[in-house]
């Protein structure tokens, strides 16, 4: 089991990445000393596909032990599910000293840290991803949130919690859609870190998507190493950490304009392809770079479905973006890998025609 230090200024903790390192949660957690009322939040799919290694928790955790079945869709991920975690852990007798343990992919870890920070002013929490998406980038650097209305992510808090476990035999039975999501994430640090790696991702990305351990293994590293050292920086997102949006700004809009019926990941393919459109229309990307990045999230058009978009129905949703200021959009754009622009505000008509050129891209 590799670990990996994610050193917060206040607050330094390991990120646990290895096969069926879940077994080791019981003994990571005493030796850690943390409480022992556990209160874990999963994802029903997760409990279903791996029910015994949660029973199994069970049988070595906690002298009280509640698990709250949570299905981990993004129109859930709101204040009602909230209200339902709170009352279950008021009902059953949860308090100060309660570890929350979140089992799942990225809207299970989002909204079970939300609860986390709140409930009674903060407990203790672990992150345990299931998912890709939530290995390489959610589950790392505190952030928690919940949709409001058709505003994602706009109620949340920086909460860290005491370690994260990626265990990568729970990645083995994601479906396919699910491994897309997190392959769309992973696009994002490539245009983030370095050529090196954008070269690499672009060269095996057949082989990210067979599922192949060795290359999955190698980006997860990469890819949490990154935003450990982003998130050390700028905790907060008052500067650096901005970065980290690259393409947010378009895939939120379109997630909530589709109705959710484009996950996450796949959004933020296609908001990334928009990115680079506004980047090259705005003369910050050169076209010849511009055509070569192009190339690689165009290499998920067929895993999208997106049959018809309403582009000023996308454009006030990026209006209400949690980032924006005064209703005035603000953009992560490109110059080149590794080199970003941060909050770059850009006329009406450019951000149209970038919708139209990044959105057509994935059109069935």
């Amino acid at each position: 089991m590799k670990k990996i230090e994610i050193k917060i200024p206040h607050k330094t903790y390991p990120v646990y990445v290895g096969a069926n390192s879940i077994a080791q949660l019981p003994k990571l957690i005493s030796a850690k000393q943390f409480y022992k009322n556990v209160f874990v939040i999963a994802d029903r799919k997760v409990l279903e596909l791996h029910h015994e290694k949660v029973e199994e928790l069970k049988r070595n955790l906690g002298k009280r032990y509640f698990i709250f079945e949570f299905d981990g869709g993004e129109k859930n991920k709101s204040a009602a599910s909230v209200e339902k975690m709170y009352s279950a852990l008021i009902q059953n007798q949860f308090g100060r000293d309660t570890l929350i343990i979140a089992i799942g992919g990225g809207i299970t870890g989002d909204i079970a840290g939300y609860v986390a920070s709140t409930f009674t002013r903060g407990v203790q929490l672990i992150q345990v991803s299931t998912t890709l998406l939530a290995a390489v980038d959610s589950s790392v650097g505190g952030k928690t949130g919940i949709n409001f209305g058709e505003t994602k992510n706009i109620v949340g808090t920086f909460y860290q919690p005491e370690f994260v476990l990626i265990d990568s035999n729970f990645l083995k039975t994601l479906p396919d859609e699910e491994l897309i999501c997190g392959v769309g994430e992973i696009l994002k640090y490539a245009f983030l870190t370095d050529v090196s790696f954008f070269d690499f991702l672009n060269k095996n990305l057949d082989k990210l998507l067979n599922g192949d351990d060795l290359v999955i293994s190698k980006i997860i590293e990469k890819c949490v190493r990154f935003k450990g050292d982003v998130v050390t920086k700028d905790e907060t997102e008052s500067g650096l950490r901005k970065i980290l949006n690259l393409g947010h700004t378009f895939a939120h809009a379109i997630e909530v304009e589709q109705n959710y019926a484009v996950k996450h990941g796949q959004a933020v393919a296609v908001g990334l392809t928009c990115a680079l459109y506004l980047s090259k229309e705005i003369g910050l990307l050169e076209e010849e770079k511009f055509r070569h990045y192009l190339e690689l999230p165009l290499k998920l058009k067929n895993k999208v479905n997106i049959t018809s978009f309403n582009a000023d129905s996308i454009y006030q949703i990026m209006r209400r973006d949690k980032k924006g200021v005064s209703q005035k959009i603000r953009f992560v754009l490109l110059k080149e890998i590794g080199k970003l622009v941060l909050d770059v505000e850009v006329e009406e008509s450019k951000v149209f025609n970038a919708i139209h050129e990044g959105i057509s891209c994935f059109l069935k």
